[in-house]
């Protein structure tokens, strides 16, 4: 049994899950899907529409007729890494199809494997589509070939993403999104309840919510309310909160008009969870970073946050070794995280990303530096995360059953998100549960990330 390491990528989506499910004559797509959260359910919306049209998911290289690579581009690391799968893909099938974030950079792709089909960019669904009729016509069979009212989904049954914008409307000197995703897109809030209403009634028993930017929603389309439902994302939350879900908010950043969530929080209605982009702590920092909702009264903000919802769960995710980033400005973080006493927290050090314009700034910290300075954060959080957990042993809480294997039933409480946050074991008695289940747990030990307990 495993448990969660101090250096998991916080950007990083679940495994995708593919069941196989074909028929004789069946045309057969394989799909490896890497990135964030928003880029899975880019490629459960590209699945969706394939398996529509007839065509099966295989869960390997060898049972597909083609393979599309959904790639990432946030990080340089993540570049090398989607070019890695493109080749593997291209090794163990041949006929790849690439999209994603990095497929912005088709001449970038191509340079480094030119034998691939075709590049298309980010959420550009219907040129994915072109794409695959071009290298693998379909053939659907219509008395066969019938599509859950669900649609295609690459996470287990009892959680679902549910994206509710594209693009994002800032303009942070380390990040190259907008020029990948475009600007702020929101969904009109009665189509995001009309897919979470699906996703409910279907047996999903927990929503993560997720964009670029959460707390913007809306903002693109003035707040429109249409057929009840007004786009807004306190009205957005409330409203999900009606469907008996779990609802978790990500990617939140702390906007005044985010206080209005906590109350939803307090009382139930949504989980009491933020996960909040603050990425430093040192004015100075955050303005070289130029990012937005720089407050320097962000402290205050999460005490009056737990003034109102005591038990709110707090993650984000910082850079260090930025650009110009002093010792003493470092220093200033460690001393925020001390005052803060975050719940959960990842961290990455500082890359250079091809087109942002973070490349320019001078005063670039040197690569030993930055490894150092993300030792001592990282110890720093897990000192804060071992306390935290430890002060949760005798007591009593909900959890989501998400695995169960021999040794025990994995299962996470309404502190932890998916492969991003840590979880909490029943490794006895637990033979007679049921993965999606929600059980009631007395927690009775703390580990550094993870906690251990037994069903009441």
């Amino acid at each position: 049994m495993s448990t969660n390491p101090p250096n998991l990528r916080p950007d990083l989506a679940p495994r995708a899950k593919i069941a196989p499910n074909t028929r004789p004559g069946q045309p057969t797509i394989g799909m490896v899907s890497l990135g964030c959260p928003k880029a899975l359910v880019d490629s459960e919306r590209i699945l969706t529409r394939l398996r529509a049209e007839g065509y099966a998911i295989s869960p390997d290289y060898s049972g597909a007729d083609a393979v599309i690579v959904n790639t990432c581009g946030f990080l340089d690391s993540a570049k090398a890494e989607s070019l890695d799968a493109i080749g593997e893909a291209l090794t163990e099938n041949g006929r790849v199809i690439v999209t994603g974030c990095l497929g912005a950079e088709p001449d970038y792709i191509r340079e480094h494997h030119p034998k691939i089909l075709a590049v298309t960019g980010p959420h550009q669904y219907e040129q994915v589509l072109d794409a695959v009729h071009t290298a693998v016509p379909p053939s659907p069979d219509p008395f066969i070939d019938l599509l859950p009212a669900s649609g295609v989904s690459l996470t287990p049954r009892h959680y679902s993403y549910l994206k509710i914008s594209e693009g994002c409307n800032h303009k942070c000197k380390f990040c190259i999104i907008p020029d990948m995703r475009g600007r702020l897109q929101s969904r009109p809030a009665h189509a995001v309840m009309r897919e979470a209403e699906k996703l409910v009634e279907n047996g999903v028993k927990e929503l993560l919510v997720i964009s670029q930017d959460t707390s913007a929603y809306g903002v693109d389309i003035k707040h429109a309310e249409d057929r009840g439902h007004r786009a807004h994302i306190t009205d957005l939350a409330r409203d999900l909160g009606s469907l008996g879900a779990w609802i978790r908010l990500h990617y939140v950043y702390p906007y005044p008009h985010v206080r209005k969530l906590i109350p939803l929080m307090a009382e139930g209605l949504v989980l009491p969870y933020l996960d909040i982009p603050f990425q430093h702590a040192h004015p100075d920092v955050l303005k070289r970073m130029a990012r937005p909702a720089a407050a320097s009264k962000t402290l205050d903000e999460i005490a009056a946050w737990r003034d109102v919802c005591p038990d709110i769960t707090l993650r984000s995710t910082f850079i260090v070794g930025y650009p110009g980033e002093t010792e003493a400005e470092f220093q200033t973080l460690l001393d925020w995280m001390d005052e803060a006493q975050l719940d959960r927290i990842g961290c990455f050090q500082y890359e250079n990303v091809a087109g942002a314009r973070s490349n320019a700034l001078p005063d670039h910290v040197p690569a030993d530096e930055k490894q150092d300075r993300w030792n001592r954060f990282m110890e720093k959080a897990q000192t804060i995360s071992e306390a935290k957990l430890e002060a949760k042993v005798g007591k009593r809480m909900d959890v989501i059953i998400d695995e169960i294997d021999d040794d025990a039933a994995t299962c996470r409480t309404k502190s932890d998100a998916p492969e991003i946050d840590g979880n909490l074991f029943i490794d006895e008695g637990f033979e007679n549960l049921k993965v999606g289940e929600i059980v009631t747990v007395e927690v009775e030990e703390a580990g550094e990330y993870d906690l251990w307990g037994r069903v009441v």
